[in-house]
């Protein structure tokens, strides 16, 4: 898939809390490009001096009608701490498409779990709205430490069923995602991942004693997004690949976890 540099003219930028941010950007000199749910952009920081690289931003949601692309940001570091700092009708310098995305369903009687945890939640959302355009309603499990972490559940709700688990017990279930009652309750004909790598590891060795075909979009360190600079290297069971370029989304069989 062509990958373009575009700049970016961001519409709206909403703070959802001390640590996440919501950036909403348009196109302003044409259509978007192509994009498909679990790819990535990289985003350049313009207003830190000590930020050089840009950073790796997952594509939250798209809307083709309003010409717009969200990112769902986690405050992490200098270099994501300035994007807090955009105002709508300013500049996002952003590479993207980049990567490979989720599997979809073949078909709409296919059952596919979506599950996510923190900030990894971000891709699924894009992931449902492109299943519900082929007419299939994804189930979401999501967790957090909190409910003061769960982010726009009202949007994972508008696209499909969704069950939470916090580790406090303060919202949803109490516990972890792979503790949830809904993974005893229902089967599934596939699982995608995205959130913090002990989660997925757990999510990973859940579906293999189901049976289940799962995939994981990984969160390598990454610099060039490209596949140039070998900072994102995984090991898998076709060698020593790029995650920027040959992922982020795996599936598990391929992965020496």
């Amino acid at each position: 898939m062509r990958k373009y540099v575009l700049d970016l003219q961001v519409t709206s930028v909403e703070p959802l809390s001390e640590r996440y941010l919501l950036l909403t950007a348009t196109n302003p000199a044409g259509r978007l490009p192509e994009m498909c749910p679990g790819q990535f952009a990289q985003l350049r920081i313009d207003d830190s001096r000590e930020t050089f690289l840009r950073r790796p931003i997952s594509l939250h949601s798209v809307d083709c009608e309003k010409n717009e692309v969200s990112f769902l940001i986690q405050k992490a570091g200098k270099g994501t701490a300035s994007l807090w700092q955009k105002k709508p009708g300013s500049t996002l310098n952003v590479i993207l498409p980049l990567g490979r995305g989720f599997t979809m369903p073949e078909s709409a009687s296919q059952k596919f779990l979506l599950v996510g945890g923190g900030v990894g939640i971000a891709p699924l959302l894009f992931m449902g709205e492109a299943m519900l355009r082929k007419g299939v309603r994804p189930t979401f499990l999501l967790g957090a430490r909190s409910k003061s972490d769960l982010l726009l559940l009202d949007k994972y709700r508008a696209l499909g069923t969704v069950y939470v688990t916090t580790e406090d017990g303060s919202e949803g279930e109490k516990g972890f995602v792979t503790q949830h009652s809904v993974l005893r309750q229902e089967k599934f004909d596939h699982i995608s991942v995205c959130g913090p790598k002990p989660m997925m590891m757990a999510m990973a060795s859940y579906a293999k004693q189901a049976h289940v075909p799962c995939e994981v979009s990984l969160e390598n360190m990454m610099a060039c997004g490209l596949g140039a600079c070998l900072c994102c290297v995984e090991e898998t069971t076709d060698g020593n690949v790029c995650v920027c370029k040959e992922g982020p989304v795996f599936e598990v069989d391929k992965l020496k976890w």
